[in-house]
């Protein structure tokens, strides 16, 4: 890994004043979940049918291979932790310098590691609603009905929906993301391909320094400013941490 990247960033991080950061699905690969669109995930092993999995109208006819997912999903769940990433992004909300985390993700593991401030643009399994009577269920509620029933039912009969955000509808947060991104002084993009829109606009609003943080190569014409750091997410994060405690004495 270039020390030069890592000293860079830590050097980015003392002078920020309001970092702000936006995650994909990279920066979980290191806990066991597939990105989608990697190697292993769901558009190329075609384990699940995307179009069928994620789509809205395809969900209001038939929920079934939706909660095929969810029930796999929910599984894993119980036994991935944060990464060494995650927790990083928490100590820096802590230590005050991280204003807010944007996620694309919908695996929790933000808040798992104890980051209060996180938006997340896809939604998550945290809460659910009837689609019938609108009663809201948390996920215990959900967890519980997914592996006893398969398909997630209200007490009215109905189907319960999952606060992620399918094809069809609009994504959660973005304006408040914006914001967030043009009062930055320092954005950071981690584990994320920059190709999954609005999440992948967020960038372009930052005037401050941009941070780019990948294990593998993207398309980066419109960032040739930024900082673009090709390594294992968790490594360099690994390292970052122990550069910026001890300089700001943490």
């Amino acid at each position: 890994m270039s020390r030069d990247a890592v000293d860079r960033c830590c050097e980015l991080l003392l002078q920020s004043k309001r970092t702000v950061c936006l995650t994909g699905a990279g920066i979980s690969t290191g806990a066991g979940i597939p990105d989608f669109r990697g190697p292993q995930g769901l558009y190329v092993s075609r384990l699940y049918d995307p179009e069928k999995v994620f789509d809205i109208d395809y969900f209001l006819k038939d929920p079934k291979p939706f909660y095929e997912f969810a029930r796999d999903f929910i599984g894993l769940e119980s036994s991935i932790q944060p990464t060494t990433a995650h927790f990083a992004l928490s100590a820096l909300e802590s230590s005050g310098r991280l204003q807010a985390v944007i996620t694309q993700n919908i695996d929790g593991l933000h808040q798992k590691a104890g980051s209060k401030k996180v938006l997340e643009m896809h939604g998550s399994f945290l809460r659910s609603h009837c689609l019938k009577c609108h009663k809201t269920y948390d996920y215990a509620d959900l967890k519980t009905m997914v592996l006893k029933q398969g398909i997630a039912h209200c007490s009215c009969r109905g189907i319960l929906k999952p606060d992620i955000v399918f094809f069809g509808e609009d994504v959660k947060y973005y304006h408040e993301s914006v914001r967030l991104a043009q009062e930055a002084d320092l954005f950071f993009v981690i584990g994320t391909s920059l190709t999954v829109y609005p999440a992948a606009s967020l960038p372009q609003f930052a005037p401050g320094k941009i941070v780019i943080i990948n294990d593998s190569k993207l398309p980066l014409n419109m960032y040739n400013n930024a900082l673009v750091v090709e390594n294992d997410i968790d490594a360099f994060f690994n390292d970052l941490m122990g550069e910026f405690k001890q300089k700001s004495n943490l």
